[in-house]
């Protein structure tokens, strides 16, 4: 490294954000960006570990363990700070397709297992990833690239969420002619309408990239579904030389619970969806939260943009419901660096909800009973009650309620964000292509294909729910193997 000590002279610096109360007006990211001069201070930190762990996209206890794309990361810290960042977009782009979405929504593994970070805060790589790519979009290196030849085969891909786009781009590296296939409105999946605007700009940086793809001669067909009336599987069978099903896990866990069927319980993802829509096509219809009572059953980051996304309406109050216990500040002894750190966090949404209402909005070791209606049909309450963690006969851990705290909660809109079962089923099995048994279509992960010749399956529909760099990693392997069965060998990495 061009600066051996800079991991013992400076401290962690992150961007601000906009404030709380100021960003709640608008649909804007709300990320702010450090100047040159500091971002090179922070790639001085990365301290030439000798062994490094952030780029080795590995599951240790069943989590992401450094990077799953192999981000060159040590490479590129030390090109920004010698300010080489022609270079340093060139090590990123080698790697990574995507990293102006990786730089603002991946929850940056990478960090977690940075050898610094063992003993001091880690190395801020996920926005000096992001600077890399806004610098290189700025200065016009970021070009359609187009393939020297043609093979002349011609590749589906069902699905344009992050493993769609990836599977594509490489695809269409190799000379493929590349068609993806979208139900929605506009290309981009869950990077377009499942993640809110404020964390993922949909204009100005999901379009940007999707207009530079069709530049490079990839054709996005949206307000399609496969396997309907819009496009026969046997037409798609017959007019591609190869499929790629990047459809996600789109299939929502559901809470039955008495109450289910009353006005006003809605899964978060159509919430969000629609609401994106609405940003997207003024006059578009979604599901307020305005003058509501919200509350939203699930902890994760989909329950956060929830929370965000209601907070922008102005809801009259939102509660959060996480059955799981409050994470340790710090790392427990069963959680050793490189592992992911299971630590308590304060997400973005969390900190709105406290700048607005005065606390964070979470309530841990509770779960919901019972959702209560009115007269209307319309829900009302929320009956809940404290949970503790037990080993049951099996000698498994499951919730178990605490007698005496049961609570009754006021509710007049309830959001189920309690994850996702696996893909849906209606086009899997129009194809005759096998599951496992959580539902997700059968391949090998590094192989990607499934039991049907010339059809891989890439990303949370193989994989079930999961971290779109996981996503973007997939995506990338199942083109690789693609491009072997077409031509009979691949150069795609």
């Amino acid at each position: 490294m061009g600066k051996p000590t800079g991991f013992m002279e400076y401290l962690r610096e992150l961007p601000s954000d906009r404030e709380p109360l100021e960003r709640l007006k608008d649909w804007d990211e709300f990320h702010l960006h450090l100047p040159e001069e500091k971002l090179r201070t922070q790639g001085a930190r990365c301290m030439d570990c000798g062994i490094p762990f952030c780029h080795t996209g590995k599951l240790v206890s069943g989590m992401a363990c450094g990077c799953p794309v192999n981000n060159l990361i040590p490479e590129f810290n030390d090109l920004v700070y010698r300010g080489l960042w022609k270079q340093a977009y060139d090590r990123l782009s080698r790697t990574n397709n995507f990293p102006e979405f990786t730089g603002r929504v991946c929850p940056a593994p990478c960090e977690g297992s940075c050898t610094l970070g063992a003993s001091e805060p880690a190395v801020t790589i996920k926005n000096i990833e992001v600077s890399i790519i806004e610098r290189a979009w700025d200065e016009g290196w970021v070009t359609p690239t187009l393939p020297q030849v043609r093979t002349g085969k011609k590749v589906a891909v069902v699905g344009s969420g992050p493993a769609g786009l990836s599977a594509a781009e490489q695809l269409n590296k190799a000379g493929h002619q590349v068609t993806v296939f979208e139900r929605a409105p506009l290309p981009g999946g869950l990077l377009m309408y499942g993640i809110p605007n404020m964390k993922l700009d949909k204009q100005n940086i999901v379009m940007r990239r999707i207009r530079l793809m069709e530049q490079e001669q990839i054709a996005f067909v949206c307000n399609t579904s496969i396997g309907g009336a819009d496009y026969p599987v046997e037409k798609l069978k017959s007019e591609f030389d190869a499929v790629v099903m990047a459809t996600g896990a789109t299939l929502p866990r559901d809470l039955n619970i008495e109450g289910r069927s009353l006005q006003g319980i809605r899964f978060a993802m159509d919430f969000l969806t629609a609401n994106t829509k609405a940003v997207l096509e003024k006059g578009s219809k979604f599901i307020s939260a305005q003058g509501k009572d919200v509350i939203i059953i699930g902890g994760g980051d989909t329950g956060t943009d929830c929370v965000a996304t209601s907070l922008r309406h102005g809801c009259n109050s939102v509660t959060q419901l996480e059955i799981m216990p409050r994470s340790p500040d710090t790392r427990a002894d069963d959680n050793r660096w490189p592992e992911w750190p299971k630590t308590h966090k304060v997400d973005y949404g969390q900190e709105e909800a406290a700048a607005k209402f005065g606390a964070d909005p979470r309530v841990f070791l509770t779960t919901a009973t019972k959702f209560e209606g009115d007269a209307e049909g319309k829900v009302k309450a929320v009956h809940t009650v404290q949970v503790k963690w037990e080993k049951n006969a099996q000698g498994q851990f499951v919730p178990t309620p605490v007698p005496g705290t049961e609570e009754v909660r006021p509710a007049s809109l309830v959001l189920l964000a309690m994850g996702f079962l696996g893909p849906e089923q209606e086009l899997p099995a129009a194809l005759g292509l096998e599951r496992d048994g959580r539902s997700n279509i059968k391949a090998d992960y590094g192989r990607y294909a499934t039991n049907i010749p010339g059809v891989f399956a890439a990303g949370d529909c193989r994989r079930g729910q999961s971290l779109v760099v996981w996503a973007f990693n997939e995506g990338r392997g199942a083109a690789r193997e693609c491009d072997r069965f077409l031509m009979g060998d691949t150069e795609l990495p």
